[in-house]
């Protein structure tokens, strides 16, 4: 089977499932495995992606009656 490219919606998807499957059908210790590694596979996928994602994402600030851009660092302020 051809591999299309996955959008995070997707990987997250799949990721649902194979918890729901792990976790409440009767899987062979294989299918366990597989499929343990494919959610690792995605689970690193998605990191990417929102990493990707804080990356392209500023604040436009007003300070002074002037605006300007700001890199989102995604902490919280205090």
């Amino acid at each position: 089977m051809a591999k299309k490219k996955m959008t995070y919606e997707e990987a997250l998807k799949r990721i649902e499932e194979i918890t729901t499957m792990l976790e409440g059908e009767e899987v062979s210790l294989e299918q366990s495995i597989e499929l343990y590694k494919e959610g690792t596979l995605l689970l690193a996928f998605c990191g990417e992606k929102l990493k990707d994602a804080q990356q392209q994402v500023s604040l436009l600030v007003k300070k002074d009656d002037d605006f300007y851009e700001e890199a989102f660092n995604g902490a919280e302020e205090e």
